[in-house]
C-alpha cells in the first residue's frame, strides 16, 4: 500500500521522532539486546537471565484502569496491558493514548531486563474505542461482501489507526461460526459457514499484521474465540457446544487453520465448553490440537477473567488453564493474586518449569518478531491517519458492498436523486451509535451521537438537499412526501446482553411503519441489525427491504446504493428464518425452508 497520500508529509516527522525517541543501549555482551542476532538466540539468551517471577510477569496481562498500573507493571515485571471495552484515557484522543502507552512502556523498560509490554485492545471493526476513529461494518456485513481483498484492506487501515494511538495488538479477527442467531455475538463472525471463515480469516490476519510480524504500521492479530463459541446450544453466550469432534474439525477449525497459515501471532480461547470441559482448561484443544497438530507457533491468551470459570477455587482454575496450554492470562483485576498463585503452583510442582518456559518462549518470540525490543515507544508518524478521509472512503465502500437487498417490488429502488421529496422516518435514521452497534466507544455500545460520522439522515440530505428531505422519528408527517425511507432495527449490545429468544422488532419500529403506510406513498425499509430479525408482515407488506447490518460511521455507503450510483452486491452471510421457532437453521440442514436462504441477495438491474 502506498501510504504517502495518507500520511502526507509526516514521513520526515516519523524519521525525526524515531531518532528522538528513547532507545535501548545495546550491550554486545547481551545477545537478546543485539538486533542482529537471530530471534531464537535472543529468546534463549533472555530466558536464561530471567527469574521465575519475571517469567510469570510475562504471562500476565493487566487492565489499564488498574490502580497505580505503572507501579504494578514495574513491580511484577508484567508483559502486557489491555483496554477493556470502553476503558480509555481522558481525554479520549490519540495524543492521550500515546502518552498513556509511553508511560506504561517506560515502566516496563525500567525493569532489570527491559522487556517491553504489548498492549491489546478490541479493535474489532476499526479502532472502535477511540473517539473519531473510522468505524467499519461489523464482520457479519463484511461476510456479505464475499470480498477478501476488502476485508484485508479494512484490517490494514484499522491497524494504521491503532498505531496512530501507539498500540500494537488487536483482539481480532473473530473467526467464530455462529450457528444460532439468538447468540448476542452473531455479528462478530463473518457468517454461518466454514466457507466464509476460510475466505476471510487469512486476509484479515494479513491486513492486521502485514506479510510477517514486524511489518511497519501493522499490529499483532489474534484469532478468536477458540473454539466452537458459535455452536453453543440455544445460542447461549459462554454456553456449551454439543458437537462431535468430527463437526468441530469440519466446520469450526478451518478458519483457524487459515489464520495460522497466514502467520497469526496469537489466539484467544473461548469461554464456552466442549466435550464437558471449559475451553480454557481443555488440553486436547489447546495443546494437542492447536499447538502440536496444527503447529501454531504464537501464544495463546485467555479471555477476560476466563480462567476463573474453570474451577470454583481460583488456584485450581489457574493450574488447569496453564497445564491446558494457555500462555498469557487476561487477569484485569486480580493480577497480583494470579502472579502469587502461579508462583506457588510452580514451587509446589503442580505446574512444571517446562510449561512456564514454553509459554514465555512463545510470548518473547512474538515480541522479538514484532521489533518491540528495538522500537518499544510510540511515535507520532500516523497521528493524522486516525479517522482520515481515505479511511472513511474505504469504509463507505465496505458499507456499499455489505448491503443486501431482500425485496424490491415495482422497482421502488433505486430512488430518484433529482425529483420528489423524501421522508426519512425512524429514530435510528439519525443515530450514529445504533449504526455502529456494540463494541463502539463503550463495551455495549450506545445509541445517539457517540462518535464522528455520517448518519443515514445526513447522507440522504447530502444527496437530495435539505429542502427535499423531511424527517419524522415516528413516521407521521403533515407535509407531503413522494416516498419514504424507514430506518428500523436493533439498538446496540454486546456479548451476553445481546442474547435474544425472540429476535423481534421493537413496538416503536412497527409503529413507524404503520404511520408511513398511512401516507400511502412508496417506501423502503432499511434494517439496522447485528443478525437476521423476525420480519413477520413487514416483508410481506413493505415494497422494498434492505438490510445494512451494523454499517458503522459511513452511512453514505447506503445512499450510494439506494439512489442508484451503485447496485447491490451483498449476499446473505446467514440464513434468514421465517420464525424464531426455526432457530437454529443453517445452510445444509435436511429441513431447510427459510424466509431467505444463505447467499440470497437481489440486484436492481
Amino acid at each position: 500500500m502506498n501510504i504517502g497520500p495518507i500520511i502526507g508529509g509526516r514521513i520526515r516527522t516519523f524519521i525525526l521522532l524515531s531518532l528522538l525517541s528513547p532507545v535501548i543501549l545495546v550491550s554486545c555482551g547481551k545477545v537478546y539486546q543485539n538486533p542482529k542476532a537471530g530471534v531464537n538466540a535472543r529468546v534463549e539468551d533472555l530466558m536464561k537471565r530471567m527469574t521465575l517471577d519475571e517469567k510469570i510477569g510475562q504471562m500476565t496481562q493487566i487492565e489499564r484502569g488498574y490502580k497505580d498500573v505503572d507501579s504494578v507493571i514495574r513491580e511484577l515485571c508484567l508483559g502486557s496491558v489491555l483496554s477493556g471495552g470502553g476503558s480509555v484515557p481522558t481525554p479520549n484522543t490519540p495524543e492521550s493514548w500515546m502518552k498513556m502507552y509511553r508511560s506504561m512502556q517506560e515502566s516496563a523498560m525500567s525493569t532489570r531486563l527491559q522487556i517491553p509490554i504489548i498492549y491489546g485492545v478490541d479493535a474489532v471493526h476499526g479502532h472502535n474505542n477511540v473517539l473519531g476513529a473510522v468505524i467499519f461494518p461489523h464482520n457479519i456485513g463484511l461476510g456479505c461482501s464475499r470480498d477478501p481483498e476488502l476485508v484485508k484492506k479494512v484490517a490494514e487501515l484499522t491497524a494504521m489507526e491503532i498505531r496512530a494511538t501507539g498500540l500494537d495488538w488487536t483482539f481480532s479477527p473473530c473467526v467464530a461460526i455462529p450457528q444460532d442467531i439468538r447468540w448476542g455475538r452473531t455479528y462478530e463472525g463473518f457468517g454461518e459457514t466454514a466457507e466464509l471463515q476460510v475466505m476471510m480469516a487469512a486476509p484479515s490476519v494479513t491486513g492486521y499484521q502485514g506479510e510477517k510480524l514486524g511489518t511497519q504500521y501493522r499490529v499483532l492479530a489474534c484469532a478468536k474465540h477458540y473454539i466452537g463459541d458459535g455452536a453453543t446450544t440455544g445460542g447461549k453466550d459462554q454456553g456449551i457446544a454439543e458437537i462431535s469432534e468430527e463437526q468441530l474439525r469440519k466446520v469450526f477449525l478451518p478458519g483457524y487453520i487459515k489464520a495460522i497459515e497466514a502467520g497469526v501471532g496469537s489466539v484467544m480461547v473461548s469461554y464456552s465448553t466442549w466435550n464437558g470441559v471449559k475451553c480454557h482448561a481443555n488440553k486436547f484443544l489447546v495443546t494437542d490440537l492447536l499447538k502440536n497438530e496444527l503447529k501454531f507457533e504464537g501464544f495463546v491468551v485467555s479471555d477476560w477473567e476466563g480462567v476463573k470459570q474453570c474451577a470454583p477455587d481460583f488456584k485450581e482454575a489457574i493450574k488447569l488453564s496453564v497445564n491446558a496450554g494457555l500462555d498469557m492470562f487476561m487477569e484485569p483485576y486480580r493480577t497480583p493474586q494470579f502472579v502469587k498463585l502461579l508462583r506457588e503452583l510452580v514451587n509446589d510442582g503442580d505446574v512444571t518449569q517446562e510449561r512456564i518456559d514454553d509459554a514465555v518462549r512463545r510470548i518473547l518470540t512474538v515480541k522479538f518478531k514484532m521489533g518491540l525490543f528495538e522500537n518499544p515507544f510510540p511515535v507520532a508518524a500516523l497521528a493524522d491517519s486516525l479517522g482520515n478521509d481515505y479511511h472513511r472512503k474505504v469504509a463507505r465502500r465496505a458499507v456499499r458492498e455489505s448491503l443486501v437487498l431482500l425485496k424490491n417490488e415495482k422497482q421502488v429502488l433505486p430512488l430518484s436523486k433529482t425529483t420528489g421529496k423524501v421522508l426519512v422516518a425512524g429514530p435510528r435514521s439519525n443515530d450514529i451509535g445504533s449504526q455502529c452497534g456494540g463494541w463502539t466507544i463503550s463495551w455495549q455500545g450506545k445509541s445517539g451521537p457517540t462518535t464522528k460520522g455520517t448518519t443515514i439522515l445526513e447522507a440522504v440530505k447530502s444527496v437530495k438537499g435539505e429542502t427535499n428531505v423531511l424527517f419524522s422519528e415516528d413516521g407521521s408527517s403533515k407535509e407531503k412526501a413522494d416516498y419514504a425511507i424507514v430506518v428500523i432495527g436493533e439498538t446496540p449490545y454486546a456479548e451476553g446482553a445481546g442474547d435474544s429468544q425472540t429476535l423481534s422488532l421493537k413496538p416503536e419500529d412497527l409503529k413507524v411503519i404503520d404511520n408511513v403506510k398511512k401516507l400511502k406513498i412508496p417506501y423502503v425499509v432499511i434494517l439496522i441489525s447485528g443478525r437476521p430479525l423476525i420480519l413477520d408482515n413487514i416483508i410481506k407488506e413493505s415494497p422494498a427491504v434492505v438490510v445494512c447490518w451494523l454499517p458503522g460511521t459511513e452511512a453514505a455507503g447506503i445512499t450510494d446504493v439506494i439512489f442508484g450510483d451503485f447496485d447491490f452486491k451483498g449476499k446473505l452471510s446467514h440464513t434468514w428464518p421465517v420464525s424464531i421457532e426455526q432457530e437454529p437453521i443453517n445452510f445444509g440442514d435436511a429441513d431447510y425452508t427459510p424466509l431467505f436462504p444463505y447467499g440470497f441477495g437481489l440486484t436492481m438491474r
